[in-house]
């Protein structure tokens, strides 16, 4: 029929009136595709007579609305049947205004919400028994969120399923995630009402070398002669001194001709160059010894790390770098020979120079009489030759000898003595006289120097005969050389005929042969690579398979160098596996070798599927009994006492770089820090007064304050990973800052033991925490006293009184509130330490703790609480919250 609307516009509409009748009255619509919707909105506009103004008493002024879901446009005029089932009830709707005649004209309009629906489509149905009526229009509809920009990320149209639904976007183009937050997408909420909630749950930001532009939806390079180093909010900045970009768009500016900046430097500081030649070398002979001293250069090349490197050339060459005071002494000089002493200038930067360092120098000439002759001169010369290894360097001599050196190395007159360098523990010596006698001495020498000699070994040679050499086996102790102070290095070497002893691949010159003497290569052809797993400080981190001929194939994880690397970055790469090498230990990760010889450069080390410990003991949060928990840590132990024992020490000890294998083997790894702790990691660090990045929560006091790294600094650090994997990888001291955890430490502040920890392990713990480093236990004393603790499991049950601490609270550690005290859901899942399920409660509806008290296992798996150790915390927890919330007895 042909009616009016309220603004008595022509419109078509169906009507109906049959007051006097009980029969009844169906109209259905066409089949309506749902769509991706799962809620649908129905407004119907329609008119309805009073009832009064005809004169019918079985007159109705309501009528009835229903619903059939099917998978296909699949009715007929008998299908489905016109009943209620298989129809379903939607709602009986009446008239808010009735017409009446000569009254105002006035339509009704009613929502009503379809909710769950599961089938492709649906038909409406409207039912009328004895109503006088007119259906106007009838509009079908779902809401959705429009795309939106925000925050430098884009979220897609979204149609919500629930009271809110969770969006996935993905940052605008030249935008990314902040740093740590990689694996994270950006998300935001779509309500019900088809509007967006709130802000993004991980924010993009601009990528390094672009910054925002006038709004939050686009990230625009920054123009030539600018750059942005950093992803985040900043804006981008002119380029430091000596240095330019003409390409938009820069993380750093390259620097100009004959400048560079020092792989420490930072990229906004200004470029450098070498320093000029020291002046005015002055020498004073004193019998053997002369002492070198020189003037500061003219120009320093624009920086403050200025060094110097000594020179000599003569029998038996030798230099010494890394000089910071212009004044050396040399010793040991002999009669009748000419000495020529070059000081270089150097600086951060001088590596990188094309050009010789500039240096001056002078000639020292020594007579028999002790006299000498000096001339000085200036030149540009680079002398490269240094021992790498530890010689063993023999002297012989006479009984009667002069002290007069000799140059040959084949034969000794009467009062000479003869040099020999070896590389093993045994020497020949050749050209001996017969019937003489002969005494050796023998000292070491590594990169550090010359140690001392040791006692004097004598020996006779035949009074006849052929034989006019001798072999003579060093069976003493070499002696332990101390570390440089200015080389800082770490490798110690020790004494024993059985012990291994770690030696530190960076006192090598070429890093080549270190890689070459501890790793072995690896045909490329033998790997293939199946997948990227991670990423790493020089590259991707892979899973692949390895087929060695003749081997069992196996899986291995393989360590890539990206390309466009520098010299030192290959060698800081490869470094690792020169240290990785040396250990072989059921708690060390195993190395199976290097590919150097192909692009891209590979370490290759075994396979362990559980990755990280910190992150599997997040995912497996209280699965485990502590019997295997101390079973993980006595392993972690094992390796760390191993690594001692070769006088190693790892610098960056920590959960994270423990990895689990697939029989809950834990192995030390991450060999990468253990000698220069490097900006990149992803981890809180703190740049300490000396320089470099130390992982502060880790790191023993003295290591933070004066570098001192030891076994009992990382017995520390091995005290902090108990407390990660005791406490399934929580974050040690929470979110407190850097600088609260070392004012904490400072004032005795120890953290205090994770729920349910037993006590015998925390108390374990603050032994590793121990101020005096010579109080903590060794890596021996923990893994016996571990072994103690897995052969008596009973005492594992023994843990600190509710309320109590070995340790008093810390500074910022507020105790969760009582069960009783708490007021709303986010109190209660505070109080149980289960915030992170916050989210996910309110998206399930359990919106109050009245809600909360009714919940079941069930209702916690519709929330997203799939661990059992959480579903029981929280279970128990609600027990308690019904005694709470129970109401008062009634008294009589």
């Amino acid at each position: 029929f042909t009616g009016l609307d309220d603004e008595s516009n022509s419109v078509r509409t169906y009507q109906i009136c049959t007051p006097d009748s009980a029969a009844s009255y169906w109209l259905r619509t066409r089949w309506i595709p749902r769509r991706a919707a799962t809620t649908l909105y129905v407004e119907i506009r329609f008119t309805m007579m009073e009832c009064s103004g005809l004169n019918q008493r079985p007159c109705k002024e309501t009528f009835n609305v229903y619903r059939y879901e099917s998978e296909s446009d699949e009715a007929t005029p008998t299908h489905p049947s016109w009943m209620e089932n298989p129809y379903t009830k939607v709602s009986t709707l009446a008239a808010d205004h009735l017409l009446r005649r000569g009254g105002e004209r006035r339509s009704n309009v009613k929502l009503l919400r379809l909710e769950p629906l599961g089938g492709a489509g649906l038909y409406l149905a409207f039912q009328s028994q004895g109503a006088c009526m007119a259906l106007l229009a009838v509009r079908v509809f779902y809401r959705k969120c429009p795309p939106l920009h925000r925050a430098f990320a884009v979220f897609p149209e979204t149609v919500p399923h629930s009271l809110v639904e969770q969006a996935q976007g993905v940052c605008v183009e030249n935008a990314v995630t902040p740093p740590g937050e990689q694996s994270r997408l950006p998300s935001m909420l779509c309500g019900e009402d088809g509007q967006w909630v709130g802000q993004p749950s991980s924010s993009c930001a601009c990528r390094p070398g672009y910054e925002a532009g006038e709004t939050d939806v686009r990230c625009r390079a920054c123009p030539s002669g600018q750059f942005k180093a950093e992803s985040g909010p900043g804006g981008c900045g002119l380029c430091p001194a000596n240095s330019n970009t003409r390409v938009p768009g820069s993380a750093y500016c390259p620097c100009n001709l004959d400048y560079h900046r020092a792989d420490s430097d930072p990229p906004h500081a200004a470029c450098s160059r070498p320093p000029s030649a020291p002046r005015s070398i002055v020498s004073q002979i004193n019998e053997s010894s002369v002492v070198l001293e020189w003037s500061e250069p003219l120009d320093r090349g624009g920086r403050g790390d200025l060094n110097y490197r000594v020179l000599c050339y003569s029998w038996g060459d030798t230099d010494q770098s890394g000089l910071t005071q212009r004044r050396v002494a040399v010793w040991g000089l002999r009669p009748h020979t000419r000495y020529t002493f070059t000081v270089q200038s150097l600086n951060g930067v001088s590596a990188l120079s094309k050009s010789e360092p500039a240096s001056d120098g002078v000639n020292v000439t020594t007579s028999r009489d002790g006299n000498t002759h000096t001339h000085t001169h200036t030149h540009t010369h680079r002398h490269t030759h240094t021992h790498t290894h530890t010689h063993t360097h023999t002297q012989t001599d006479r009984e009667t000898h002069t002290h007069t050196h000799t140059h040959t190395n084949n034969y000794l007159e009467a009062g000479q003595w003869q040099y020999v360098s070896s590389r093993s523990s045994s020497v020949v010596l050749t050209g001996l006289q017969r019937a003489l006698r002969y005494q050796v001495q023998v000292r070491a020498r590594s990169q550090a120097g010359y140690g001392s000699f040791g006692a004097a070994s004598a020996f006779s040679t035949l009074p006849d005969g052929n034989v006019l050499s001798a072999i003579f086996v060093c069976l003493g102790q070499k002696q332990r050389v101390k570390d440089s102070e200015m080389s800082d290095k770490s490798g110690h070497y020790q004494m024993g005929q059985t012990m291994k002893v770690y030696i530190d691949p960076f006192t090598y010159e070429d890093p080549n042969e270190a890689v070459r003497e501890f790793a072995k290569e690896i045909e490329a052809s033998f790997v293939k690579i199946e997948e990227v797993i991670g990423a790493g400080e020089f590259g991707e981190v892979c899973r692949g398979r390895l087929r060695v001929p003749g081997r069992r194939e196996n899986y291995v994880a393989i360590k890539t160098l990206k390309g466009g690397y520098t010299e030192k970055q290959r060698r800081d790469f490869l470094s690792e596996a020169s240290i990785m090498g040396q250990f072989q230990h059921p708690n060390i990760i195993h190395l199976e070798g290097v590919i150097t010889t192909s692009c891209p450069v590979m370490i290759l080390t075994e396979f362990m599927e559980n990755g990280a410990l910190d992150s599997f003991l997040r995912m497996n949060d209280g699965q485990f009994t502590p019997i295997q928990l101390v079973g993980m840590l006595r392993g972690i132990a094992a390796g760390m006492k191993y690594l001692s024992e070769m006088s190693f020490v790892h610098r960056d000890l920590a959960a994270r770089n423990i990895l689990v294998n697939s029989n809950l083997v834990c192995k030390v790894s991450d060999f990468g820090l253990s000698r220069f702790l490097t900006e990149n990691s992803s981890d809180p660090t703190y740049t300490s007064s000396l320089g470099g990045k130390i992982p502060i929560r880790w790191t023993a006091p003295e290591a933070i304050a004066y570098r001192k790294f030891t076994s009992a600094s990382d017995a520390w650090s091995y005290g902090i990973v108990m407390w990660e994997v005791m406490s399934y990888g929580e974050r040690p001291y929470w979110d407190m800052s850097n600088q609260d955890v070392i004012n904490a430490i400072e004032q005795d502040y120890r953290l205090p033991p994770p729920p349910d920890c037993p006590s015998s392990l925390h108390s374990l713990m603050l032994d590793c925490w121990q101020k005096e480093r010579a109080n903590r236990p060794r890596f021996c004393d923990v893994v016996a006293a571990l072994d103690r603790l897995i052969r008596n499991p009973t005492s594992l049950k023994v843990t600190l009184a509710e309320g109590r601490s070995l340790s008093q609270p810390l500074l910022d550690q507020r105790p969760p509130p009582p069960l009783s005290a708490c007021a709303s859901v986010s109190d209660w899942l505070r109080a149980i330490k289960m915030e992170r399920y916050e989210q996910s409660f309110l998206q399930a509806g359990f919106s109050s703790l009245d809600i909360v008290s009714q919940l079941n296992t069930d209702d916690l798996l519709r929330a997203g609480v799939t661990l059992a150790g959480h579903q029981k915390k929280m279970l128990s927890s609600i027990q308690t919250l019904r005694i709470h919330k129970a109401p008062p007895p009634l008294l009589y």
